[in-house]
């Protein structure tokens, strides 16, 4: 997180699984008057914390919030911290599963990063990758996006995705583009160590990666669009994946 506001995570469930997880908070600032349901159980959580709840008028709390939509709350957390390629593989094997990761490659909208990120903690993944460059990195607006799943998630930021695919396939996982041209994902096997690259909206996957990775897989589209949003190509990706590991367990 590079500034300050990067540090301002707003919205009711990326509030909430922040205080979960245990990341530093310095303050969760409310809008006056906003106490019930779900903030109700925000406020009990901070106070349980030992985290100073601070109530503030809307109009200031959207100034904090800088245009993000912030549903009566924000925290002040302490910076997110990047893992390693070799903690994602690590976190694999604490729990006894097979490498299951995700190598979002130049991504540069946050809402889609975000919604990436959502996707791989619900379906079981030990980790995303992406670049150091060419990349939106883990901003407020990508932690809003994926609904506190980035508080639950390893993120590796790498210098060069390419080298890394090598790297990965030289310790046994196999390694999907998701592109056009390629198996239909349903007729591949992904019970296996495996990582699968998503590309950009507008460019898809970088040429370099895309040829170092082992198969290409696609998703049939049978009405008149010809593909999907690339964070919803990724959940339905991702969904297949977890429902063949758990189908094989």
């Amino acid at each position: 997180m590079e500034n300050k506001n990067e540090n301002i995570i707003a919205g009711r469930n990326a509030v909430r699984e922040l205080l979960r997880s245990g990341r530093d908070v310095d303050k969760v600032l409310v809008v006056s008057g906003q106490q019930g349901g779900s903030l109700g159980e925000i406020i009990a959580l901070a106070k349980k914390n030992g985290i100073v709840v601070t109530e503030i008028s809307k109009q200031k709390m959207d100034t904090v919030a800088k245009g993000i939509v912030h549903q009566g709350v924000c925290a002040y957390a302490s910076s997110v911290s990047y893992s390693t390629v070799e903690d994602i593989l690590a976190e694999a094997e604490s729990r006894g599963e097979k490498p299951f990761i995700v190598i979002a490659d130049e991504i540069n909208d946050p809402h889609n990063l975000g919604a990436i990120i959502r996707c791989a903690e619900g379906a079981g993944v030990h980790g995303v990758i992406i670049p150091k460059h060419r990349s939106v990195g883990l901003t407020s607006v990508v932690a809003k996006a994926s609904a506190g799943a980035i508080e639950h998630m390893h993120i590796a930021k790498v210098t060069n995705i390419a080298r890394t695919v090598d790297e990965l396939k030289e310790k046994g996982v196999w390694v999907f583009a998701a592109d056009m041209g390629g198996q239909n994902y349903y007729d591949t096997d992904l019970n296996c160590a495996c990582a699968i690259v998503m590309g950009s909206e507008g460019k898809g996957i970088t040429r370099l990666v895309r040829e170092k990775c082992d198969e290409i897989i696609s998703i049939p589209m049978y009405g008149k669009v010809n593909s999907f949003n690339v964070s919803t190509a990724c959940a339905v990706l991702l969904c297949e994946a977890a429902k063949q590991k758990a189908l094989n367990k």
